[in-house]
């Protein structure tokens, strides 16, 4: 028997091949050499360290947190508004337009808190021009409300005593408001 040699043995270690020469490079002058020193990879920073995450209720620590201002404890009153009156205006502004609907009632409504709101503006030293709008139409308006329902209870009251004059005699003549009506003509 003819001994084999395994090549993955320890005593016969894998050869490589040799590599195909390459053709000589022109001769070029050689630069002075220095010695350096054995290059080491670039080293890392060490990895940031970020803050513990504030507890509820602290403002954060990176940056200036804006300051607002502390609500109030439940029971305490609000701050007071800096410009008093205004919301009571513009509710009196919009009751004394629905005054217009509600026959006056709006309107008066309207009047007295426009009065309200117009006072307090003035003591504060601010001028409400929709309180001023307020209280001018829930005036104009009421007078008209006032006007209108004396005219209606007129009216109604002069067509009463025609009608009653008009049962009382079926066959007269009767007059509502300087018009001349047949009493005969109604009971038809």
């Amino acid at each position: 028997m003819t001994n084999v040699p395994d090549p993955q043995s320890p005593e016969n270690p894998p050869q490589q091949p040799a590599a195909p020469e390459q053709p000589a490079a022109p001769e070029q002058p050689a630069a002075p050499q220095q010695p350096t020193a054995p290059q080491q990879p670039p080293a890392y920073a060490q990895a940031p360290t970020y803050a513990q995450a504030p507890a509820y209720g602290q403002a954060p620590a990176y940056g200036q947190a804006p300051a607002y201002p502390q609500a109030p404890a439940y029971g305490q009153p609000a701050a007071p508004t800096a410009y008093p009156g205004k919301t009571m205006g513009i509710v009196a502004f919009i009751l004394s337009l629905v005054g217009l609907v509600t026959s006056g009632l709006g309107a008066l409504i309207g009047l007295i808190l426009g009065i309200v709101a117009l006072s307090q503006s003035r003591k504060a030293g601010h001028k409400n021009g929709l309180a001023l709008a307020a209280v001018i139409i829930g005036a104009i308006i009421l007078v008209l409300t006032i006007i209108g329902w004396i005219i209606a209870i007129a009216f109604f009251a002069s067509m009463a005593a025609a009608l009653q004059q008009c049962v009382t005699d079926p066959n007269a003549l009767v007059h509502v408001w300087g018009i001349p009506l047949n009493c005969a003509a109604l009971n038809r």
